[in-house]
């Protein structure tokens, strides 16, 4: 009998699933992997744009991480370093977009949305808000079925205010590697030292265009962040 050939990802997300089927059941155990992948669990790696598309989930925070990383104030701390904040003056414009990453939670809410701040914590996403630049929306892979821990993380590189904030051309590949590129290395914030490395992954997603939001094709990679604090 011949057996289908498994890529790389496809195996390493199947071993944790299966060695934890086995000691809980059908119920997948806490921080086992870097991730599961959220189709195993009826999930996707496309977030719920609120109009029939989606956009990609196209950075991963491996759930592999320092702990104190991958809560909301680890993530916005780590956001802070890399150089991304909270939205301006705490307000936040548009309806919040809904993930299923397949965990047993079903769709929930982004956890926070972090913009670009150019600088300055304090008031750099205000500026964000005004000519454009990356942002990202955050969600928590961490319930019953699927307890990874990992924060899956859609990130796009958007247009000025007076384009209404609409996806630049390639945004969302583009938006992704200038994440990465920032990320990779050495960043310290608030006294927090942060060394990370990249690791791109195929197979998550399908590459191109159909069912995403604004028409704009993707590359079918997702960057997966391995964070460690010193």
């Amino acid at each position: 009998m011949r057996f289908p050939k498994l890529s790389a990802v496809t195996f390493e997300l199947l071993v944790p699933l299966f060695v934890s089927s086995i000691a809980l059941g059908a119920t997948i155990n806490k921080r086992a992997a870097t991730f599961f992948d959220p189709a195993l669990g009826g999930g996707s790696m496309f977030i719920d744009a609120g109009n029939g598309l989606g956009e990609p989930m196209n950075v991963i925070i491996s759930g592999l991480s320092s702990p104190d990383v991958l809560t909301l104030d680890g993530v916005i701390n780590f956001a802070r370093a890399i150089g991304f904040s909270e939205e301006c003056l705490g307000i936040h414009l548009g309806n919040p977009f809904s993930a299923n990453l397949g965990d047993g939670h079903g769709a929930v809410n982004q956890s926070i949305e972090l913009r670009q701040d150019f600088g300055s914590a304090a008031l750099g996403t205000c500026l964000e808000s005004l000519i454009g630049g990356n942002h990202f929306r955050v969600f928590f892979q961490n319930g019953p079925l699927a307890d990874s821990g990992a924060v899956f993380l859609a990130v796009s590189k958007e247009e000025d205010l007076e384009e209404g904030h609409t996806i630049v051309p390639d945004g969302y590949d583009v938006g992704r590697d200038l994440l990465v590129q920032n990320a990779v290395g050495t960043k310290c914030f608030g006294g927090v030292t942060y060394s990370t490395t990249a690791q791109n992954i195929t197979g998550l997603m399908a590459a191109g265009s159909e069912g995403v939001n604004h028409g704009i094709a993707v590359d079918g990679i997702v960057t997966l962040l391995t964070v460690n604090i010193e």
